[in-house]
């Protein structure tokens, strides 16, 4: 069967939405670091609205810093793809032209730099996960002893990281007497900006002060918050689409109808016209970004660990049961609810459910072991800062510490029913050492965990409570696993 191409559209069915501006004349104003699903049904679908609507020369060239694979997914078909948005109430259709094209970082890294470097870029973005800031989650801190920065700063030329790919070419720029960019982090950490802004700047750094004093007087990074559940595409989802264009597309992305995207307005030169076309422009995002990482991202962490080991692929199925839907609740009215104070008209309580709604969505397939992925990086600002609120205020904290507990029994790497677990962590080795060293033996095993700084710092070690509590939910765990105790303490 053919596959999905600009010479193509028109054979398209009536009911997808088409780009309504002309793309060959559209010209790059955006690179975007991380072309994974979540760019393509997230920041790339706000850009083609304002496309649609307004024009202008915001094209966005994608990039991938590990694999080929969504390059070859995307330039193969033009780099058009259909954003599939799925709910109970059936599904929307549209194809999205704003990504012009899709490189590859370690097949060219100076290719990438100098796509950066053009003066054209006024904005660069990124959706790189938190591992790939290259930092300690702890401190915040650049981590100097990342083999991909020890690197970078030797080979600054060729780059590995997303960091040194963006000193590299502020570099080009500052060497060139130019415009600096604006460097939009897309990414799940809380103050994204300033953690993407402190690496960049202590990298900067061991370069040259100079350098480092223009990027901080020049450069802008802006916070922000973004939200909207896209699952990892399926072999299913690609064969759907298939039978439903009569066109192959590979880069075919689903997601739910739910979006948002609140934004720092600071940016250096330009940015598209987001605000016209849903994106919250603020001052200061951190009251949105603290509700959404302790009430979503929090809950999303605790149910994909304690539902993948009870035996569920989906999220969906784990608010099924009713145990699971009282610990939901319950987490988010009183653990992360005593946390948060929301902005003058928000209506915290119909975001708690409406939450929950898009949690039982059962129209998209969302993996728990996906949203288990690099827990190392992600419980430091979705379970353990709630914690340590909690702990300072002494607040309640029993199901932050069953998210912990479960997350160790995760990260053990043996289920339930003795099957190995497949880990996705850049700690994953660390992990499951201190864990095997202590099998057998819940509480050595808990100290040996939250010994480790790099996630958990040097503080949490010393709170006899937070340690007794997480104990208690792993000796349940071991003794009548993970879905009996849910059940138990929650029905």
């Amino acid at each position: 069967m053919n596959r999905l191409n600009k010479n193509l559209i028109t054979e398209l069915p009536a009911d997808v939405a088409l780009p309504r501006y002309n793309r060959d004349q559209l010209t790059a104003g955006i690179v975007h670091l991380g072309i994974g699903a979540f760019h393509r049904a997230h920041q790339a679908f706000y850009t083609e609205a304002v496309l649609n609507q307004f024009g202008g020369n915001w094209g966005i060239v994608g990039s991938s810093l590990r694999s080929a694979s969504v390059r070859d997914q995307l330039v193969p078909q033009d780099c058009l793809y259909t954003l599939v948005e799925r709910s109970g109430e059936g599904e929307k259709l549209q194809l999205i032209g704003a990504v012009l094209d899709t490189l590859v970082g370690p097949e060219n890294p100076t290719a990438l730099v100098a796509q950066i470097a053009d003066t054209n870029i006024k904005i660069v973005s990124l959706t790189i996960t938190e591992k790939g800031y290259c930092h300690d989650p702890a401190t915040g801190n650049l981590n100097l002893n990342h083999p991909d920065i020890i690197h970078d700063l030797q080979h600054l030329d060729k780059p590995v990281s997303a960091i040194g790919f963006l000193v590299a070419a502020l570099q080009q720029r500052f060497n060139n007497n130019q415009k600096a960019f604006t460097l939009l982090s897309c990414d799940n950490l809380p103050n994204n900006g300033e953690v993407l802004e402190k690496v960049v700047s202590q990298f900067a750094e061991k370069v040259s002060p100079e350098f480092a004093q223009w990027i901080k007087a020049n450069a802008t990074f802006p916070c922000t918050m973004i939200d909207r559940i896209v699952p990892a595409t399926t072999d299913d989802d690609r064969r759907y689409i298939e039978a439903r264009l009569g066109l192959r597309d590979e880069g075919m992305v689903v997601c739910e109808p739910f979006s948002q995207w609140v934004v720092e307005d600071k940016f250096a030169d330009g940015r598209p016209e987001w605000d016209k076309v849903g994106v919250l422009l603020v001052e200061d995002v951190r009251v949105f970004e603290k509700i959404k990482l302790r009430l979503l991202n929090g809950a999303h962490s605790t149910m994909a660990y304690t539902g993948y080991l009870s035996g569920f692929d989906y999220i969906s199925e784990v608010m099924e049961q009713p145990a699971f839907v009282n610990l939901v609740k319950t987490y988010m009215a009183r653990e992360a609810g005593e946390t948060i104070t929301a902005p003058a008209g928000f209506d915290i309580e119909a975001y708690k459910q409406q939450l929950r709604d898009r949690f039982s969505n059962k129209a998209l397939k969302h993996r728990t072991w996906q949203i288990a992925m690099d827990g190392s990086q992600k419980l430091p600002q979705r379970l353990l800062e709630t914690l340590r609120e909690q702990l300072a205020g002494n607040g309640h904290i029993d199901i932050l510490c069953l998210g912990v507990a479960a997350w160790i029994r995760y990260v053990s790497g043996v289920d339930e029913k003795g099957n190995a677990i497949e880990v996705s962590d850049p700690l994953a080795s660390e992990l499951r050492a201190a864990c095997d060293a202590n099998q057998g033996n819940p509480a050595a095993m808990v100290k040996a965990v939250v010994s480790i700084q790099k996630v958990f710092g040097t503080d949490l070690i010393d709170e006899s409570r937070f340690i007794a509590t997480t104990t208690q939910w792993l000796e349940r765990f071991y003794a009548k696993g993970v879905l009996a105790s849910v059940q138990e303490y929650f029905q």
